[in-house]
């Protein structure tokens, strides 16, 4: 998967949250909780959605379907914001 915007990660009081840095029209912050920051901290090593999500299913102990819904919904923010 390919990210249309440069974002930094970054931890700031215990929260992490992603930054934009460079030319970047995006204007605000996005916190991430652990799920959201496997799911970024992998997407761009991902080939398509059933790839992450399978990354997803390797690491957590957790349902397809709740494992898929989360994606779903952080892949809609991605994507409402134009990022991926």
């Amino acid at each position: 998967m390919i990210l249309k915007k440069k974002f930094v990660k970054r931890e700031i009081m215990g929260d992490c949250i992603l930054v934009p840095i460079g030319q970047n029209e995006f204007n605000g912050l996005i916190t991430l909780n652990n799920m959201a920051s496997f799911i970024w901290d992998n997407i761009e090593s991902s080939k398509d959605e059933e790839d992450l999500l399978q990354k997803i299913l390797d690491e957590y102990e957790v349902e397809r379907e709740v494992a898929n819904a989360d994606l779903d919904e952080f892949l809609q923010t991605l994507k409402d914001a134009d990022i991926i």
